[in-house]
């Protein structure tokens, strides 16, 4: 097959995609595909005709995922042209003469919609749930809502919009996070009002919205879902803080057991709880759902789900395909067969 692992973009979880799309792109050559790995926003200036058969290292340059979230900015002066638009030079040409596109986009540019409906009226096939569930659950806010309305347990939360937030005074402690970003980029646990204050001024610079979160205090945990079908559970324990960004990425930060070590019961439940906030929003082929549980109470709490999750070498989703027997390249294949079934 032709394949395009597209990938980059211009939001804060750019370097994690080109890590993610980079495994992708390599796992696909293995199993004997043409693929070409293309980011979104920097575009491909050359010659386009017989691409998928030139003789190049499409990943060769791609670096480790630092410590920190990358200098958009500079990614975006690095463009010639206009840097407004996000679709860089040949980008749909290129992906309309794919037989289809692997969405390795992470992020609000990749993950709300957008790219998945401008797909749509291309008639670009690509990996990865449509254009509505996206927008749905890139916009924590209305994930939240749907949750509550699906009798999905989440915790209690406010949104708050720039410039309305002093009317707001929160129960501390207290989680404040951006409506729509991914990686715990612009999340933060407060504990005093100077910390919620400051994070407040913090989380404004990523986005308009924001959601300030009750905070449960528990056990962290994972779960995949594909074509439907739960995945073994992922118990995610950070050795210092949270599950943020340096923890996410950084290997050697995060002790992950899979499947968790929790009774048969708790892992049930887990999995049908990943299982109705999937179907809630809406969501075809896969994604992965995150999880508290509640250390005095043992209830489990639903945080978000993740449409396209990371496919990194730390990342959860495949660790979960590992321990039922499917390895990465495998991984990658299953996810574009269900993913072209939704075109049938």
């Amino acid at each position: 097959m032709k394949i395009v692992v597209l990938c980059g973009g211009v939001s804060t979880e750019r370097d994690v995609s080109l890590v993610s799309g980079t495994k992708v792109y390599r796992a696909l050559k293995e199993k004997g595909h043409q693929v070409m790995m293309l980011d979104i926003f920097l575009g491909y200036e050359g010659e386009t005709d017989g691409i998928f058969d030139k003789d190049i290292d499409w990943a060769e340059r791609v670096a480790p995922i630092s410590e920190k979230a990358p200098d958009i900015d500079a990614v975006k002066a690095s463009r010639k042209g206009d840097s407004d638009v996000l679709f860089g030079e040949n980008v749909l040409k290129i992906c309309r003469m794919a037989d289809i596109v692997f969405m390795g986009l992470h992020g609000d540019c990749g993950e709300n919609g957008k790219v998945q409906a401008t797909f749509d009226l291309y008639g670009i096939k690509y990996t990865g749930t449509d254009y509505v569930s996206s927008a749905l659950a890139m916009d924590k806010s209305l994930t939240k809502k749907i949750f509550e309305m699906a009798g999905v347990l989440t915790p209690k939360s406010v949104t708050l919009c720039k410039g309305k937030e002093k009317q707001y005074a929160p129960q501390l402690p207290c989680v404040v996070k951006v409506c729509s970003g991914g990686s715990s980029v612009g999340v933060y646990i407060c504990k005093t009002e100077e910390e919620y204050t400051e994070a407040l001024s913090r989380a404004w610079n990523y986005d308009n919205k924001v959601l300030v979160e009750e905070y449960i205090k528990g056990r962290e945990f994972t779960d995949g879902v594909i074509d439907g079908k739960p995945l073994p559970v992922v118990e995610i324990a950070p050795k210092e803080g949270f599950y943020d960004y340096k923890n996410k990425y950084q290997a050697g930060s995060t002790i992950e057991t899979c499947p968790a070590e929790i009774s048969k019961e708790q892992t049930a439940e887990i999995q049908e709880l990943a299982l109705k906030a999937y179907n809630a929003l809406g969501i075809v082929t896969y994604a992965r759902m995150d999880f508290v549980m509640d250390e005095n109470t043992d209830a489990v709490y639903c945080l978000e789900a993740n449409t396209l999750p990371g496919m990194t070498p730390t990342s959860l989703i495949p660790q979960e395909a590992a321990a039922i027997g499917v390895d990465f390249p495998s991984l990658c294949e299953w996810i574009i067969k269900i993913s072209l079934e939704k075109y049938n």
